[in-house]
């Protein structure tokens, strides 16, 4: 067993497409009329057959209450892994990205988290 699509609720699913691939640099990889949605999903550039990330709508009040939630205190949703952290963060805060953690040693790992502009807080991690 192997995991193949992990989600994130969005506020809207066109900007978090925008931000998530020009912003961040993910591959568009689906695309399909779901209902009122989209089934929407990307990969990262380095392993585009590996774990898609599906932009889910949140429309639903459990899933908007849960999103506002860990936005409020401050936890982030899910983690994306970096080569270079401080890198990532220079090129980041450059195209305006904002971060609510700079880069911080956590014993062996390097962590940071930014806002995704779309209702979520997201940590980025070197190892």
């Amino acid at each position: 067993m192997k995991i193949i699509v992990t989600s994130i609720f969005v506020e809207d699913q066109e900007k978090a497409l925008a931000f998530y691939s020009d912003t961040l640099g993910f591959v568009k990889k689906h695309d399909e009329p779901a209902g009122e949605h989209r089934w929407l999903t990307l990969v990262s550039q380095d392993d585009q057959d590996g774990t898609e990330l599906l932009l889910e709508p949140n429309e639903h009040p459990a899933a908007k209450d849960y999103q506002q939630r860990l936005f409020a205190e401050g936890i982030p949703v899910t983690m994306f892994g970096v080569a270079d952290i401080h890198d990532e963060y220079k090129q980041l805060v450059e195209k305006g990205v904002q971060f609510t953690m700079e880069p911080t040693e956590m014993g062996n790992v390097t962590i940071a988290v930014f806002d995704d502009t779309c209702g979520n807080l997201i940590q980025i991690i070197e190892q």
